[in-house]
């Protein structure tokens, strides 16, 4: 293990001892001391949860782009509603020691395709400042760059803590839209706040109130339903693991969604099996005192989820598409059980809405089998282990399109906070299996074919998959008795 890996581990465990807090935020007010809501500006100390010491050059460098990004560039980059992934992309770079010239190829890569921005409407802007008005313009992407300079303008005289607050925490209707609506788009909202909030920059919490202010809210009848159901439990909460087991072992809910569904969750989970999802979600009810615990289970499942269903026999191993946004948006849960000014009631139900997010995205995604096995016996790329720098190295130089080096860098993080727990029952993921975890995210990025799986637990999704050589290694024998 090379020194700086050795320094990164030590650095994160004496911060998870002390109640999962990586930074004070007195420490990052300092790191962002020239960031506004319009402008964006990263100090080679403010490398986020990584916490690793950048250089002047890459910082410069970081900044440049994502202000590019900021200025130039669509929250959407098609009429469909693909997500613009730059600031994640060029932020988990930086924050994992990536070189300029590495973030100078991201951005060069990704941005071809990027919608450009589009005419801001002053009136509007203005317009926004009343919610009753603006909730006419929700949920439509033509206003983004009106949220946008709407959130900018009131985080400039207000600071973005105040207005976060106001539009995520406040328990009114408006603050209860805008944390729906966070949930949409396969979590992106949130994903992309998540960036501004880890970094500290005003600019990008912004972009992600803006974000979420364009989505719909789709999910805004399960999330309340559920809450509300969870209200007349007594039973102690589950497992988070044993609750995914139980939706396995469900015939309705597991069978709910079909992959000819075009929307698995509304069309297939929600449609099909409504009374079953609300049931076990519904027993998903975390206690104040089990905040931080809850939070390192919830990391520690996603993984444990997304990492098992990455298997099929005779496949080559890949992360489903979906499942893998569950993860990289854990380290967000980190950060904001750091915020002293935000309620833990507040932190206690955002964490709550995650995990039912979770045991329904896995059941839209055909309940894929929940293996150790799989994730134990997987041998990496030509068997040669590397260490965690050697295998950034490889993530830095991947042409991809930002979802890979989030999920690296996602795991990596839970790793060292999960290691706070590894005498807890809900732990199965341990030692050597965090590193195999993280060289299945490396080489199944760099291996032939679609980089992602689409919905893992059904065949069909496995088709466009290529196959795995004999006798790589015994993960496909294992996996197949699993699913005999």
């Amino acid at each position: 293990m090379s020194q700086i890996c050795k320094n990164y581990i030590a650095v994160h465990m004496r911060a998870l001892r002390s109640s999962l807090r990586f930074n004070k935020p007195s420490t990052y007010r300092k790191l962002a001391t020239m960031a506004t809501a319009h402008t964006i500006r990263i100090t080679p100390e403010n490398t986020g949860l990584w916490n690793i010491k950048q250089d002047q050059s890459s910082a410069q460098k970081a900044s440049e782009l994502l202000q590019q990004d900021l200025e130039k560039h669509h929250v959407y980059f098609n009429d469909d509603g693909f997500h613009n992934h730059l600031t994640h992309h060029l932020l988990s770079l930086y924050g994992t020691g990536a070189r300029p010239e590495h973030l100078m190829k991201a951005y060069d890569v990704n941005k071809t395709y990027q919608r450009p921005t589009m005419k801001l409407h002053e009136d509007v802007v203005e317009e926004l400042k009343d919610w009753e008005t603006a909730k006419k313009r929700v949920g439509k992407g033509k206003y983004y760059p009106d949220f946008l300079a709407f959130f900018q303008r009131e985080i400039d005289k207000r600071g973005w803590e105040k207005v976060l607050g106001e539009y995520m925490f406040a328990g009114d209707a408006k603050s209860e839209d805008m944390l729906i609506r966070m949930f949409a788009g396969i979590l992106h909202p949130i994903i992309q706040l998540m960036y501004g909030v880890e970094w500290k920059q005003p600019a990008i919490v912004a972009m992600g109130l803006a974000q979420a202010a364009v989505h719909r809210d789709d999910s805004r009848k399960f999330l309340l339903t559920a809450e509300e159901a969870a209200k007349s439990q007594s039973d102690p909460m589950p497992t988070i693991a044993s609750l995914l087991e139980e939706v396995k072992a469900n015939k309705k809910l597991a069978t709910a969604a079909k992959f000819e569904d075009s929307r698995k969750i509304h069309d297939g989970v929600f449609a099909r099996a409504w009374d079953e999802i609300i049931e076990i979600t519904s027993r998903v009810r975390v206690k104040p005192e089990e905040l931080d615990e809850r939070t390192a289970e919830m990391y520690h499942t996603a993984v444990y989820e997304g990492a098992s269903a990455a298997f099929y026999p005779g496949k080559e191993p890949k992360f489903d598409f979906f499942l893998m946004h569950h993860i990289n948006i854990c380290p967000i849960f980190v950060a904001i059980n750091s915020q002293d000014w935000i309620p833990i009631e507040s932190k206690v139900r955002l964490l709550e809405w995650k995990i039912r997010m979770d045991i329904v995205q896995y059941a839209a995604r055909g309940c894929p089998p929940l293996s150790l096995d799989s994730i134990a016996s997987y041998a990496p790329k030509n068997n040669e282990p590397g260490s965690t720098d050697e295998l950034l190295s490889r993530m830095h130089n991947l042409e991809e399109d930002g979802h890979a080096i989030k999920l690296f860098r996602a795991i990596g993080l839970g790793q060292t906070m999960v290691g706070e727990y590894e005498d807890k029952v809900w732990v199965v993921v341990k030692g050597d299996l965090w590193t195999k975890a993280k060289h299945l995210v490396v080489d199944s990025a760099e291996a032939a074919g679609p980089r992602w799986v689409r919905s893992a637990g059904f065949a069909k999704a496995w088709g466009v998959i290529p196959d795995r050589p004999d006798n790589v290694n015994s993960a496909s024998q294992k996996l197949e008795q699993i699913r005999l």
